[in-house]
């Protein structure tokens, strides 16, 4: 049906470049990909998304009024260091000053006013799933519509709500909805006034989530658990106490915050959900569209990590009837990661010899991956260049100039084509409502995906949970300047970006589709994935809520 397909139907279904290998196999000869995609050492002014994210609804900001923690009758868990926070707040001088603050801030109004065409259902139209059950991102916006249309009135010591509108949504949920839906508003309104610098206040909501939410619950309650333990960082560098995370008591790190090395939680959280294999699988595709039977094939990786996805591409080639006479590969490194883009060379230079494929390794070493010059490509004559840009762009863009040098250098050799895989969100904004309204609303579609599609005892999901997306919401909510190395923007600010090097964008072919579907097929959560267009561009997502982009690109 498609010539120049990676695999038909019936060889995808019984191929998978993973499966011919056990775990550990596949660990020592391709280490996983990244998943939570970390950023690099790179310094960037913020780089706003051209859409804005927040709409401005016309309403007032809710008035709350937190009780007092200390007659409760149940001691509760605590976030780490609440009592030490709380103390150290009563004793700064920033109390006083959070108190005297103007209380008609517009940051309710920023943190809830999310995008309502960013999703596909109103509150009063959200259904279960399958299992019955409402998802996390459906929990968020239950949470949301009640933060902005309740009000609250205090009884006896507590925040009672009722709610003036009458939404069925909210009075057919079950007991456990209910309570899940109370305890995102609860730290919706934590990060409201974490905005107004009122931490006193803040850190009582934080409590009060703390008797619920932990990092062994369900996805809303571990989504909670880990956005409060980033509040309280925020905190505590507001007010010059520092707040240790679990992970920091524990004497934990990410030590590998690009997945170049072998890591086995990259690799089972690779094999468990859709998400990098459609975007490898399409990217390829889209690849073999435009080479088609060159004879000379050079492809250029920004950043190879684990380089997986070019078996797929070797095993395309091979079986095309035309003989291709060299597949070169050209992997950008770092200083700091040789030796590990090395051994993805020799692993890629063994698997190219199995299939009898005339293949070339080249190691690119630059102190900065921005800094490198059209020379030092080596691109010889009747060469068919293809760019892959794999979730590396975002990390560049608190340099924007380093960015533009290396895109100018890419123009340069005019390739065939760019493929770009970008995280489709925008954790850049100034704003740090805005940024905590985007983190909260993808990391609750990706706990909500592991969830699905990892048991609760898989020790991987734990991992990648409570290490890398811990550390990757802390950097996002927590930080601020060169300390924010975690920045994405969404796909119309990359256009507007490309556009500025002449570059047009090239439509995905149905074959490259085709394959985007077959690879959703092998997983039993392909229900709940999306595939959608943004143009000429495929957005990938879960229930409703975008999560990646892959677009291709040429220069004109």
């Amino acid at each position: 049906m498609y010539p120049n397909s990676i695999l038909n139907e019936t060889q995808f279904l019984d191929y998978n470049p993973l499966e011919r290998y056990d775990y550990e196999q596949v660990d020592n000869q391709f280490p996983a990909p990244e998943i939570e995609n970390q950023a690099v050492d790179e310094e960037l002014p913020p780089l706003e998304d051209v859409n804005n994210t927040i709409n401005q609804f016309d309403a007032q900001r809710l008035s709350v009024q937190v009780p007092d923690l200390d007659n409760h009758d149940q001691t509760p868990f605590l976030i780490p260091e609440f009592d030490q926070l709380t103390k150290g707040i009563a004793n700064s001088k920033l109390k006083s000053k959070s108190a005297n603050r103007d209380l008609n801030s517009p940051a309710s109004l920023e943190l809830l006013s999310f995008s309502r065409s960013k999703f596909k259902r109103l509150p009063d139209e959200i259904v279960p799933d399958c299992a019955g059950k409402l998802s996390t991102v459906e929990i968020i916006e239950l949470a949301a519509e009640k933060f902005i249309k309740f009000s609250a009135q205090q009884v006896n010591g507590y925040t009672m709500f009722t709610h003036p509108y009458g939404s069925s949504a909210f009075t057919s949920l079950s007991i456990d909805e209910t309570r899940e839906v109370e305890l995102v508003f609860q730290l919706l309104t934590a990060a409201e006034n974490v905005s107004r610098k009122q931490f006193d206040v803040a850190s009582k909501f934080i409590a009060r989530c703390g008797w619920v939410a932990c990092d062994s619950g369900s996805p809303v309650e571990r989504l909670v658990f880990y956005l409060c333990e980033a509040l309280q960082k925020r905190i505590g560098k507001e007010i010059d106490i520092p707040v240790a995370t679990k992970l920091e008591k524990q004497c934990l790190k990410n030590e590998n915050h690009m997945a170049l090395g072998t890591n086995m939680t990259f690799l089972a959280v690779y094999q468990a959900l859709p998400f990098n294999q459609v975007l490898h699988f399409t990217g390829i595709q889209a690849i073999i569209d435009q080479v088609g039977t060159s004879k000379q094939v050079h492809l250029i990786d920004i950043h190879i990590r684990s380089g997986v996805q070019w078996t797929a591409m070797m095993q395309a080639l091979a079986n095309q009837s035309s003989q291709i006479e060299l597949l070169k590969l050209t992997a950008f490194a770092t200083t700091s990661d040789v030796q590990e883009v090395r051994e993805t060379g020799k692993r890629l230079e063994s698997f190219a010899t199995t299939l009898s494929l005339p293949f070339s390794f080249k190691m690119l070493v630059l102190s900065d991956i921005t800094e490198v010059e059209e020379k030092q490509f080596e691109v010889q004559d009747g060469e068919v260049i293809a760019v892959y840009c794999h979730m590396i762009l975002r990390t560049m863009i608190l340099k924007p100039q380093r960015l533009e040098n290396m895109m100018r250098a890419i123009k340069t050799i005019n390739p065939s084509i760019v493929v770009i895989a970008e995280v489709e969100a925008n954790h850049t904004s100034t704003s740090f409502v805005k940024r905590f309204t985007e983190t909260l609303f993808f990391y609750g579609a990706y706990f909500d995906c592991l969830d699905a599609c990892m048991s609760g005892d898989n020790v991987h999901r734990s991992v990648m949970e409570g290490v890398h997306f811990s550390d990757g919401i802390q950097n996002i909510v927590a930080s601020e300047g060169d300390e924010r190395m975690s920045r994405s923007v969404k796909m119309d600010t990359w256009k507007s970006f490309f556009a500025r090097f002449g570059m047009v964008e090239i439509e995905l072919s149905d074959s490259c589709l085709y394959q985007a579907q077959l690879v959703l097929q092998r997983f039993s959560c392909a229900n709940s994935c999306m595939l959608e267009n943004n143009g000429k561009c495929l957005i990938i997502g879960w229930k409703g809520t975008p999560l990646h982009s892959l677009s291709t690109w040429k220069f004109i």
